[in-house]
């Protein structure tokens, strides 16, 4: 950001759209299109105000049909546009998983370099808001399992808007999960205009000395309320917000676990195969000798997504999180 820009007080939605119309006014390739995106701006209003400002021609409403909206927009990027794909929820991209990983993923390596899929797939993702089924699962390990896809989750508005810009420019496919639970749960310092936040570059959110604490996405609120309740406690708790899941930022990883020798990861994904075992295996295999303790998991449970009754038991709270910051640090 330039000393001369001004900033904007936005939510974590209103700097996605903020990203879009940032994009969309300085490259004519860049369209929008998805369910409802259009006259109705998105059922969480991410896209509002872009179709009267646009038109139809690049913010596309288009029918309820996931692999559809996934393969016009391979097709579009593979003849020189940008577009941004928005699928209403993440739980609804199963059926354009294989456009996703079987065309999107392999284009650049299929024609050896003559293609590549400048496309971003926007989703809302996680849970939180007492939604029904398929509306609030964390699947982006499936996603991070696959070669040619880089795979953003920001926690701030500052970062989905440098990361989305980041992210529409790349020249490889993009998934975009935005956590909604954090949509509007707070504001943040925006920049007026265009920046980037380089895609696979963590930031540490808050420097310690006792035990280095990986997460991402809304977990990362819980997370630094934890850390802070457990400065009374004593216990100082460096956090590192990953924002890019894939590819990862192995070395910011590494170099804080070798500061602390103690580390937990927090993703409400699923524990089994989760983002957890990618980063304690890194921390196994690039810092084995610095390591006083096992690598806490504290992550959702491999069980279908609850109902609105279990919701709260489902997701780390910032309890559990203390509760196995505590278990790492007393080892």
């Amino acid at each position: 950001m330039s000393q001369s820009q001004q900033t904007q007080n936005l939510t974590l939605v209103q700097a996605v759209r903020d990203g879009l119309y940032t994009e969309m006014q300085a490259d004519d390739r860049v369209v929008v299109m998805g369910e409802d995106v259009g006259k109705n701006g998105g059922v969480f209003r991410a896209t509002e105000g872009l179709w009267d400002e646009f038109g139809d021609d690049r913010v596309i409403d288009t029918p309820l049909a996931e692999s559809g909206i996934a393969g016009t927009a391979i097709g579009m990027a593979t003849m020189g546009m940008r577009p941004v794909a928005e699928m209403q929820f993440s739980g609804f991209m199963y059926p354009a998983f294989d456009q996703i990983v079987s065309h999107a993923a392999r284009l650049r390596n299929r024609s050896r370099g003559r293609f590549t899929c400048p496309l971003v797939v926007r989703a809302p993702y996680g849970g939180g808001i007492r939604a029904p089924e398929h509306h609030s699962e964390s699947k982006e390990a499936f996603y991070t399992h696959e070669s040619g896809l880089k795979v953003v989750i920001p926690s701030t508005p500052y970062d989905t808007k440098g990361l989305l810009i980041s992210a529409i420019r790349d020249p490889d496919p993009v998934i975009f999960l935005e956590p909604k639970l954090i949509y509007r749960a707070f504001r943040g310092d925006v920049p007026e205009g265009d920046y980037e936040i380089p895609i696979g570059e963590a930031s540490v959110r808050r420097e310690g000395t006792d035990i280095s604490v990986y997460t991402y996405g809304a977990m990362t609120r819980p997370t630094l309320d934890a850390a802070e309740n457990l400065d009374e406690e004593g216990i100082s708790v460096e956090v590192v917000d990953l924002r890019t899941v894939s590819p990862m930022d192995k070395e910011t990883v590494v170099e804080s676990f070798k500061k602390t020798g103690r580390a937990a990861v927090v993703h409400e994904a699923p524990k089994t195969a989760g983002l957890g075992a990618e980063i304690t295996a890194t921390i196994q295999e690039e810092a084995l000798l610095y390591q006083e303790a096992p690598v806490e998991r504290i992550a959702g449970y491999d069980v279908p997504y609850p109902l609105y009754a279990l919701e709260d038991y489902y997701l780390p709270s910032v309890a559990r999180v203390e509760e196995g910051i505590r278990d790492a640090v007393e080892f």
